[in-house]
């Protein structure tokens, strides 16, 4: 017997046979529900359940949703299977932004830091010109054969010119083979605006950005559209990596502090050592150890499904609210078809 699911913003209804995930439900109905990894770790599918009950495999709860988000009604899109009728609600209401498209994007700069990443910046073409993102968007870039790659844009709302922070993945088709043979003036097929994680301007809370590695790029998007402003809320960044060496924009990062009214940069390593002077251990770690409560803050994570799953259980145990955490999961897959 199929099971009937109502999604209550907006209005719409499919069936989800048994065993069938609501993402492989809706898709098989023509609907979209907002996903991107499918793989139960980026947490992009989160939907909160008005009514009904799903499950999961054998496995248990996937690794993007904690046992305190599953008690409060939330649910993973993508691996959740109803086992009775369901009613949905999206995890928040969005901004508006432009439609996702595709664009001739010109490659303007390849920069390739000594710490395997590659600042990379794209300008799209005059009729990207009233584009609108919002911040902590990602973008697909394609392959000579048609395959996407996703990455997160670092740069904020404004103007036709994107940044990125690539990470170099040895034997990655696009990190390593296509963009070590980038130069200005090459073009790339790129589909923006993507992704659901974004600043939610609505929250007004202190921000708490969390990041490991290349993490940073689409909290800096979110940054950058911050600065300046004389209704920011308190911002607070905490970078996690493992040496000094791999902070590939540490400076730039400690000097946003003069373009907000009350800004806190740590930077956290993992791996430091004797001559590092800073903070040790592992960023989410840190993050608790300076605020033992959480409860007013609006928390954004992004880098390793590790750090984000343990970010979350930690935040919540110190009071953070669940309604106010928005996570993106970094996987990297150098084989990927």
């Amino acid at each position: 017997m199929a099971y009937h699911v109502h999604l209550l913003d907006p209005a719409a209804h499919f069936e989800a046979a048994p065993g069938e995930t609501l993402i492989d439900a809706a898709e098989r109905a023509g609907l979209r529900l907002p996903h991107d990894c499918r793989f139960g770790t980026c947490g992009t599918c989160r939907v909160r359940l008005a009514s009904g009950h799903v499950e999961y495999g054998e496995d248990g709860l996937p690794p993007g949703l904690t046992p305190e988000e599953a008690a409060a009604g939330f649910a993973l899109a993508c691996q959740a299977r109803p086992c009775s009728d369901v009613a949905l609600l999206p995890e928040r209401r969005l901004a508006p932004c432009s439609p996702p498209a595709r664009y001739r994007a010109t490659v303007a700069a390849v920069t390739r830091w000594d710490c395997g990443v590659t600042h990379l910046r794209l300008d799209l073409p005059p009729e990207a010109e009233d584009l609108v993102f919002r911040p902590g968007q990602y973008v697909n870039l394609f392959l000579e054969d048609g395959t996407p790659r996703s990455f997160s844009m670092a740069s904020a709302p404004a103007g036709r010119s994107l940044d990125f922070h690539l990470r170099r993945i040895p034997g990655g088709r696009f990190t390593h083979h296509r963009v070590d043979a980038l130069r200005p003036g090459d073009v790339l097929e790129a589909e923006l605006p993507l992704g659901t994680f974004c600043y939610h301007s609505e929250d007004y809370r202190p921000l708490m950005l969390v990041a490991t590695g290349t993490g940073l790029a689409p909290l800096k998007s979110i940054a950058e559209s911050l600065m300046d402003a004389d209704d920011c809320p308190p911002v607070a960044l905490y970078w996690g990596m493992r040496t000094e060496a791999d902070l590939y924009l540490h400076a730039e990062v400690a000097s946003w502090a003069g373009r907000f009214e009350d800004f806190r940069y740590e930077p956290v390593l993992s791996r430091a050592d004797g001559q590092w002077s800073g903070r040790r251990g592992h960023v989410q770690q840190a993050v608790a150890e300076d605020f033992p409560d959480l409860s007013e803050h609006a928390i954004y994570l992004c880098g390793s499904p590790d750090m984000v799953r343990q970010a979350r259980q930690e935040f919540l145990a110190r009071g953070a609210s669940i309604d106010h955490i928005y996570s993106d999961s970094f996987t990297f897959q150098a084989d990927r078809p």
